[in-house]
């Protein structure tokens, strides 16, 4: 029986438990010695938080035999990217920087989540200060990707596609930048949900680029990003039942998203749209201009953000930084004052643009990457390879996070290669249950 734990989503976990067939304790530890005893485990766990989750499933498992279960999700265990602040245990976002950094509070979205009865298993590897698409981290770990062992993960939330992907985790919580949940989520055959800037708190969450940041979960389901983001919120999930695509209005967004489509990529996500057109969804294809534009400010956004949070930090040690990810940090510095502040405002027309545009439907699809997972070892050996695979692979997810969407990426029928569903602001709820008929269709 526990042999088929690790291979259940996070909701069917939660429901056993529920039922009775499933103790939270002996899940608890079956994850545990799988993370102690898994030939991978030291390169998707930064550190397992042992104390800590034992203590939550007992707790959970109380409640569980008093009736007083606090949700589907009580009790089942699910790991943390390591850039959530755990009260007692280190935090260090995946580089030297900020080794041994032990915060005395837990992130508001962790407290939000053990309050709701999940339970902490550990903190997963990620890419450092989680500025890069890739996954590649040569400072602490590397994850390895599901379908090809010489290739990365996908960042920055890395490993935390890795702990679901190799059965490490039921699920896991990731934070998303430009892309960092739904590159792992597609290179590793998951659900990733980008949520809308400020549905979240980050607080306790180390920064990147904190008008772009934000928090959510990476399974095997819709059902359980769903679950997990109504967990972080606080609030009753969306209901998902009875989602259908019958009159559901898609575009596909021609403009960048489609350019230089490697092969994979492109047969993924024909076969998709082929299936959801069969399952009912009107699909028109679109151009959008104003996505091109916004591109082009990348650099002043991004990066002029990101130098300006960490710039002390760096400087002070430098040479404890991958030199690719500091080369990424210090283009920041030529980006002034004024040129950050006339690309946000330019950036907000572009919104509103974009949003009347795109208001006539239900969602805008579009490949979640143009490519597969690159070679790590070239990655590392082959400068002019990392620059151009970085910026492909963070190049369509970045338009959700530019444009301030939320956005669901959803397996296809090709491996590593995922398609995304881009939805208003804190349209997550409706966002959620087409993507339950849109999962349907798919599989």
């Amino acid at each position: 029986m526990k042999g088929t734990w690790f291979h259940m989503s996070a909701a069917d976990l939660g429901r056993a438990i529920g039922e009775g067939r499933i103790n939270p304790v002996e899940l608890t530890e079956a994850f545990l010695e799988k993370i102690a005893n898994h030939p991978l485990a030291p390169r998707i766990y930064a550190r397992a938080t042992e104390v800590r989750a034992r203590g939550e499933a007992m707790g959970a498992a109380s409640r569980a035999k008093a009736g007083l279960r606090r949700g589907i999700l009580d009790g089942v265990p699910i790991s943390w990217k390591d850039l959530f602040d755990t009260a007692g245990d280190a935090t260090e976002a995946g580089s030297a920087l900020l080794r041994g950094r032990t915060p005395d509070r837990d992130a508001v979205v962790l407290e939000m989540a053990t309050h709701a009865g999940l339970v902490c298993l550990g903190k997963t590897h990620m890419s450092e200060l989680a500025f890069s698409g890739l996954g590649l981290n040569p400072v602490t770990a590397t994850p390895p990707c599901l379908n090809d062992d010489r290739a990365v993960a996908g960042g920055s939330s890395s490993g935390a596609a890795t702990s679901v992907a190799f059965g490490l985790a039921p699920a896991a919580i990731g934070s998303d930048t430009g892309g960092s949940v739904r590159i792992p989520a597609a290179w590793n055959d998951l659900v990733g949900l980008k949520t809308t800037s400020g549905r979240l708190s980050i607080s306790g969450v180390v920064p990147l680029c904190e008008r772009f940041d934000t928090v959510g979960p990476l399974a095997y389901t819709v059902e359980d990003c769903a679950l997990l983001l109504a967990a972080m919120e606080g609030r009753r999930p969306p209901d998902l039942t009875g989602a259908d695509l019958a009159g559901a209005r898609l575009a596909v967004l021609e403009t960048v998203a489609l350019d230089n489509l490697r092969e994979r990529p492109a047969n993924g996500f024909d076969d998709a749209c082929t299936r959801l057109t069969r399952a009912g969804a009107t699909i028109t294809r679109i151009r959008a201009p104003e996505v091109a534009e916004a591109m082009g400010l990348t650099v002043a956004l991004f990066t002029g953000e990101a130098y300006g949070i960490w710039r002390d930090t760096i400087e002070k040690a430098p040479e404890k930084m991958f030199p690719r990810i500091l080369e990424r940090f210090r283009a920041g510095a030529a980006v002034s004052a004024p040129d950050y502040v006339a690309a946000w405002r330019r950036l907000m027309d572009l919104r509103q643009i974009w949003h009347d545009r795109t208001a006539g439907f239900d969602a805008v699809i579009l490949p979640t990457s143009p490519i597969l997972p690159p070679n790590a070892d070239r990655l590392m050996t082959d400068q002019d390879y990392y620059v151009t695979e970085n910026l492909l692979a963070l190049r369509n997810t970045r338009i959700g996070n530019l444009m301030g969407l939320c956005v669901l990426t959803l397996p296809t029928s090709e491996p590593s290669c995922g398609i995304s569903l881009m939805a208003a602001p804190m349209a997550e709820d409706r966002l959620l249950r087409l993507g339950t008929a849109a999962e349907r269709a798919l599989t």
